[in-house]
């Protein structure tokens, strides 16, 4: 039987420049790696209208018993100017005791430390009553249009049961130990547009201008609280993150103006109940100043949560004996990959500590790796006990 080592296979994923939606040879290299352990793993490409090929991987060892998965993914952002960065980020060095290079925190180096806690778990429990399984993606990064999503749909046609799913995301702000993920807030986007009359800006009573009642539909929808918050989630927020006019004349007053915003809601909320919400105050304020408008939304994920249950529990306990922290239940942070899974199996997310992610001289600890390593491989022989 192999065994891996997880700073050596951070290291080997992190020489493939595998930014999104560039697989470029990561999910075939993680694939063979598991091929060894004795998974069956099959790499399935999903494709979509308007959006790029992603190649995804499910990979399970056992037949029989309770179905343990691990997901992540192996796409990374793009790593910027590389002359800020101390090494190339595609050619992991270590400094400090620390590796570094873009995917050491979010994510290679934690789907390192998982397989390697598998294959130290294969060693002494090679006929466990049970199924470890993979489900990573190259597409957590981007759209996830053609990722997790897909496979997660493929799994469902195929009557794949998950009973537990351990999401390896980044989830500790400061120190290994610190948080699981149990939940995660909504995702809605949107773009207003809207039009006014154009005219001289010497005669501005023969023009309407759109950027006044853009202003006040901003204003009134930054005003408006949307909750305070509740136990499990902190208050949903509403922030705008573009205005575009597009006028560079400065005597013309212009037909169209364009503001774009996101929206991070709690259970409170569901992105339908907020459309109705913003369409409301859009549509009075518009019609009030005589303005046509239009509203497009994108809605990345919605609210949820897992209620701690015994595995989670079970994780929670073994995360405080081997950090010495004991671990706070959490939903804050971005979206992930957890928004699929759950549809079909209950989830917790515990990974590294998110400090350095999407940064320059993006790095972990290499203590950290040994640590996170022992936790997943007790994790594991706990739940198959």
């Amino acid at each position: 039987m192999t065994i891996i080592n997880e700073l050596q296979l951070s290291k080997d994923l992190i020489r493939f420049p595998s930014i999104t939606p560039k697989d470029v040879g990561a999910i075939k290299f993680l694939s063979n790696k598991l091929k060894k352990l004795g998974f069956n793993c099959k790499i399935l490409e999903f494709k979509g209208k308007g959006s790029k090929p992603i190649k995804n991987l499910y990979a399970r060892i056992g037949k029989k018993g309770p179905n343990l998965c691990y997901a992540g993914h192996t796409d990374v952002v793009p790593p910027g100017n590389l002359k800020d960065w101390t090494v190339n980020p595609f050619k992991p060095a270590i400094k400090n005791n620390h590796l570094i290079g873009r995917g050491a925190n979010d994510m290679k180096s934690s789907i390192a430390c998982f397989a390697a806690a598998v294959s130290k778990f294969l060693i002494k429990n090679n006929n466990f009553n049970g199924s470890i399984s993979f489900l990573i993606t190259g597409d957590e990064e981007g759209y996830a249009i053609n990722g997790t999503k897909k496979v997660v749909d493929y799994l469902k046609r195929k009557k794949e049961k998950i009973d537990f799913c351990i999401v390896g995301e980044p989830t500790n702000p400061n120190k290994l130990g610190e948080m699981i993920k149990i939940g995660r807030r909504g995702s809605l986007s949107g773009k207003i547009e809207i039009s006014g009359t154009q005219g001289h800006i010497a005669y501005p009573h023969l023009s309407n201008n759109p950027i006044n009642t853009l202003i006040a539909i901003c204003k009134k929808l930054k005003e408006k609280k949307l909750d305070k918050g509740n136990k499990n989630f902190q208050p949903s927020n509403l922030e705008f993150t573009s205005i575009n006019v597009d006028n560079k004349a400065h005597n013309v007053i212009p037909a169209r103006a364009r503001a774009q915003f996101n929206i991070r809601y709690n259970n409170l909320h569901t992105s339908s109940s907020l459309m109705k919400k913003i369409n409301l105050i859009v549509r009075q304020i518009s019609k009030k100043n005589k303005c046509k408008y239009k509203i497009n939304f994108i809605a990345n994920g919605e609210a949820f949560l897992t209620k701690p249950g015994k595995t989670t529990l079970m994780a929670k306990k073994i995360i405080k004996k081997i950090t010495k922290i004991n671990p706070k239940f959490s939903t804050t942070g971005g979206t992930s990959d957890a928004r699929f899974i759950k549809k079909i199996s209950p989830c917790l997310e515990f990974g590294l500590v998110n400090k350095t992610m999407h940064r320059v001289d993006e790095c972990v600890s290499l203590s950290d790796l040994r640590k996170l390593t022992k936790i997943y491989n007790n994790i594991l022989v706990e739940y198959f006990k």
